[in-house]
């Protein structure tokens, strides 16, 4: 695919769709990153600034060396959730600092400061964002994705982005968010798996003018070659410290529910967001765990010390395959509910947040079953999927062959 550019009359606006080439599926897949000769020319004699993290990689080398090896002038770094080098717990706030190897300013956008302000856009002339993402609505790399989009465009700056693969991005399900309940771990109405890349998604972002002076944004998009969203994207680099493997990424969009609840999701082992349990549980269930200050990874996890028992959700791509069905599945947030003793305490206020609906609770404590549940998000992912076809890069996993 050719570099895909976006200038203030937006046609996708009109509700034209892309063309979506097939990817040749027998050759690897290359990222935009790697496809230096169709966005170097458009940073050559500019002040750049990059919103990196340690997945930003051509081949093995981070796109900071890279850029700089080319005589890319980088004039600054702005550090997501994780920070750059990606150790940085969840939700830890990131310091600005000077990046040690090459002098240059790393300025954070996960701490006071999540939209890049005047001075952080000052002297840049364009800005380069390169992260993996995992596909999942509260993954919060897209919202600050979208607060970079907002910046540029009330700025005057140029943004590229360059796509990678969305993990996840074969399927759509889970509640459409409600907007009254936005927040940096849910900004747009859109599902829990909303099967779309960075770029498919900033891309409908300016086409539905989701932020304010979308159309005044001129951005970028240097598309992957050789994927689909037929194909399923094995990460090679862990995208955050609990995210290890692309098991726990697969579970994601189905065990970070319980990060609403009073369940552990096994912060501290070695198995995050693959398990969920609770000390209070013994006895109910054969798995159990123990979390532990891992480095690295959590330094005070949910139950440190304590044997939780639960429920181990998945161990490999066949049991993947065999359970989570490329779906959010609520079957194991309702066994836990049901198996709680105390149920007024089962939720916390964090739980509506995510899940991006204030119905979910309500339809777990009226006993509703997964199947009676999953039938009211249907209005809301229908017309999401014919929002989310207008921008598609990429050949959609329900396009016939």
């Amino acid at each position: 695919m050719l570099r895909l550019t976006l200038y203030i009359f937006f046609f996708l606006a009109c509700g034209v769709a892309l063309a979506q080439p097939a990817a040749d599926t027998t050759k690897p897949i290359v990222v935009g990153a790697e496809r230096m000769e169709q966005y170097l020319p458009l940073l050559q004699g500019k002040n750049v600034a990059l919103l990196i993290n340690h997945t930003s990689v051509v081949g093995k080398t981070s796109l900071l060396d890279t850029l700089l090896k080319r005589d890319i002038k980088v004039k600054k770094v702005f550090a997501p959730e994780h920070g750059i080098r990606g150790k940085a717990a969840e939700g830890e706030n990131i310091k600005n600092e000077i990046d040690s190897a090459t002098g240059i300013p790393v300025l954070s956008l996960h701490g006071d400061t999540k939209k890049p302000t005047a001075a952080y856009m000052d002297s840049i002339d364009v800005v380069v964002f390169d992260i993996q993402d995992v596909g999942a609505r509260f993954y919060t790399y897209i919202s600050t994705l979208q607060y970079a989009m907002e910046a540029c465009a009330e700025y005057g700056k140029e943004l590229v982005i360059l796509d990678r693969p969305n993990p996840n991005g074969h399927y759509v399900d889970g509640p459409v968010l409600d907007t009254s309940l936005r927040s940096f771990v849910g900004m747009q109405p859109i599902p829990i798996v909303y099967g779309m890349t960075e770029g498919e998604y900033a891309t409908m972002l300016v086409g539905q003018k989701w932020f304010a002076k979308a159309s005044k944004l001129k951005m970028h998009v240097i598309t992957c070659e050789n994927y689909d969203h037929n194909r399923i994207y094995q990460i090679k680099i862990a995208p955050s410290p609990n995210l290890r493997n692309n098991i726990a990424i697969a579970c994601y969009p189905t065990t970070c529910l319980f990060e609403g609840t009073v369940m552990s999701v096994g912060r501290g082992t070695d198995m995050p967001f693959q398990q969920w349990g609770h000390p209070d549980l013994k006895g109910k269930t054969s798995h159990t765990f123990m979390p532990v200050p891992y480095f690295g990874q959590t330094s005070e996890p949910l139950y440190a010390f304590k044997q939780c028992f639960g429920q181990l959700v998945a161990m490999n791509q066949k049991e993947v395959n065999m359970l989570l069905k490329d779906q959010v599945r609520l079957t194991w947030l309702l066994r836990a509910y049901q198996l709680f003793p105390d149920k007024d305490q089962f939720f916390t206020n964090f739980f509506e947040k995510l899940a991006g609906t204030k119905e979910l609770r309500k339809q777990v404590q009226q006993g509703l079953t997964e199947e009676q549940i999953k039938a009211t998000w249907q209005p809301g992912l229908k017309a999401f999927k014919k929002i989310r076809a207008k921008y598609l890069l990429y050949k959609d996993f329900d396009a016939k062959a």
